[in-house]
């Protein structure tokens, strides 16, 4: 009879799931509190289940739900630099977990240099405010948010700006050349230990390289979505990082192997 009931409950649960991604396909997005209404379950169940759905790529979390997934993980991307609202985007509960473990890692007088990419807006929220260090950015908009730290000295990288706000093209990796980091912050579109972190984009990769290239510590920042997902374009091998800072749905499999070329793997913890 437990058995029974075992074999029920795991049927129930994937069609549950089932529906859950119906609605997420059909609507564009889904709540916990309509999961919970619809199915009668915990708070904790419905999140798990979008969890498990993330990890297949059928969707992409949300603080509150989900909606539909931002990339093809089966795809190698190759993407144009396009405009982007930081501000009023959704903001996942495993990216602002990982850009929370980020900030703790400055130390007093560090030279920081911040990415540009969703990471680096979302590490403003909790970069230190009790002690002096210098921040370098290659965004716009960052460069704005930080003029109010009156702890901080902030540098621009100039050159060609982007939609995005981001700064990579030539000018920029000649002007990133003279700086040298304790510590940066990078992030990408991929992470794989066989191809090393990649990007779409040529004029990011070789800015991302200069960047490493002059840093004493290396930190990579990567969700666990984009783990063992290959871009078009390679950065530079796992190895050349010191740590990468990832969430608790991180494969299992794809972080020992990353260990395995020395990269500490650290699972930054969502806040209840």
């Amino acid at each position: 009879m437990e058995n029974k009931a075992n074999e029920n409950q795991q049927l129930f649960m994937e069609e549950r799931l089932q529906r859950v991604a119906d609605i997420i396909a059909t609507e564009g997005s889904v709540t916990v509190e309509k999961m919970k209404e619809l199915f009668g379950i915990s708070h904790e169940t419905a999140r798990r289940d979008l969890l498990m759905l993330e990890r297949k790529g059928l969707c992409s979390r949300t603080h509150g739900g989900a909606i539909r997934p931002l990339y093809n993980s089966g795809q190698v991307s190759v993407r144009p630099p396009a405009l982007r609202d930081f501000a009023s985007q959704p903001v996942f509960p495993d990216y602002l977990a990982i850009a929370r473990k980020a900030a703790s890692y400055i130390q007093e007088n560090d030279c920081v240099y911040l990415t540009g990419g969703s990471f680096g807006h979302l590490m403003l929220r909790f970069l230190p405010r009790n002690f002096f260090y210098t921040v370098v950015v290659n965004s716009a908009d960052m460069a704005s948010d930080l003029r109010p730290f009156g702890n901080a000295e902030i540098y621009v990288i100039g050159g060609k700006m982007r939609q995005s706000g981001s700064i990579v093209d030539p000018s920029a990796v000649e002007n990133a050349s003279r700086y040298r980091f304790d510590i940066c912050f990078v992030t990408g579109g991929g992470m794989s230990a066989e191809f090393g972190l990649s990007n779409g984009s040529g004029e990011t990769a070789a800015f991302q390289r200069e960047i490493i290239k002059n840093s004493k510590r290396r930190v990579l920042l990567m969700p666990a979505k984009k783990l063992g997902h290959d871009c078009f374009l390679k950065v530079c091998d796992a190895s050349e990082f010191s740590e990468m800072i990832t969430d608790q749905a991180a494969d299992s499999a794809a972080v020992e192997n990353i260990e395995k070329l020395g990269v500490a793997v650290v699972m930054a913890e969502e806040e209840e």
